[in-house]
């Protein structure tokens, strides 16, 4: 027995649906047959040409991203830009290209869920919008407790070990620059958090984990009092879902008695290549 395209669509939408998606966002199938046989899938966070390529040169038949090719549509997919050419590559390769964005944000075992679970809290989404079919509650990001009380230094360490590894690093800003202030209370949301800022607080957090903070809205937040902030890669504090993805679908597929080879991409696919500290 083998699932077809159409097949890990119903096993996405089941533990990452549709509804949950921002206004703004896109997610689904992006190009292919659903009609099309899949004996093997290629997981990454962005689709881009590395990721495209790995999937067209390794013999797969799909592949599952985090981000959305098209995020505000299109009207020309040429070879003119590397957009088009991705789409060309996997048409001709017979590889489905397949996102889950907001939808994984906010799922029980989603982004947020995975990024709480490194950095060692359970969580729960700072403002529920629903419960799934086991009564876990879904929504953007995650607030929880750690087992004990750390020092932000000491926790800080935690975060960077708990990151795949990339040119990026964290950031740490605290209140009046204090590195040795007590944290338990953590709230994370991956990729971009700059929205998240004022949530944080009101939700008692002592330190925020996220991705993408600008200037002057962290400087401000720091300033009126905190939460103190850890800011990582916008990649690296969504990468961390993939594996689990890798092990629900790798689940599903044994549950229906299918043979499914997963494979998690660990091309860096930062915009960032290097990190070099000022010395001036």
């Amino acid at each position: 027995m083998k699932w077809t395209v159409a097949d890990v669509m119903e096993v996405m939408e089941e533990r990452y649906p549709t509804f949950l998606q921002e206004s703004w966002d896109k997610n689904g199938l992006i190009v292919g047959d659903p009609d099309q046989p899949v004996e093997k899938i290629l997981l990454a966070v962005d689709p881009v040409e590395a990721t495209a390529a790995q999937a067209c040169e390794g013999g797969y038949d799909m592949m599952i991203t985090h981000h959305p090719l098209y995020l505000r549509g299109t009207s020309f997919v040429s070879r003119l830009d590397y957009k088009g050419r991705i789409v060309h590559d996997l048409i001709k390769s017979d590889v489905a290209l397949l996102n889950a964005h907001t939808s994984a944000d906010a799922a029980t075992r989603g982004v947020a869920w995975a990024l709480a679970q490194a950095v060692g809290i359970e969580g729960v989404p700072f403002d529920p919008v629903d419960e799934d079919e086991a009564g876990n509650p879904r929504g953007l990001g995650r607030i929880g407790e750690l087992p004990e009380p750390m020092t932000l230094e000491e926790f800080a360490a935690v975060v960077a070990k708990a990151l795949p590894a990339g040119p990026h690093g964290i950031l740490i800003g605290a209140p009046g620059g204090d590195l040795k202030m007590q944290v338990q209370t953590v709230a994370v949301s991956g990729g971009s958090g700059d929205s998240f800022l004022n949530r944080a607080r009101e939700l008692g957090a002592d330190v925020y984990v996220t991705a993408d903070l600008r200037h002057h809205p962290a400087s401000e937040h720091l300033e009126a009092g905190g939460p103190a902030l850890i800011s990582g890669s916008h990649w690296a504090t969504e990468w961390l879902w993939l594996p689990h993805l890798a092990d629900d679908l790798e689940a599903a597929a044994k549950e229906a008695g299918v043979e499914l080879e997963i494979d998690v991409s660990r091309f860096v696919t930062e915009p960032w290549h290097a990190h070099m500290p000022t010395l001036g």
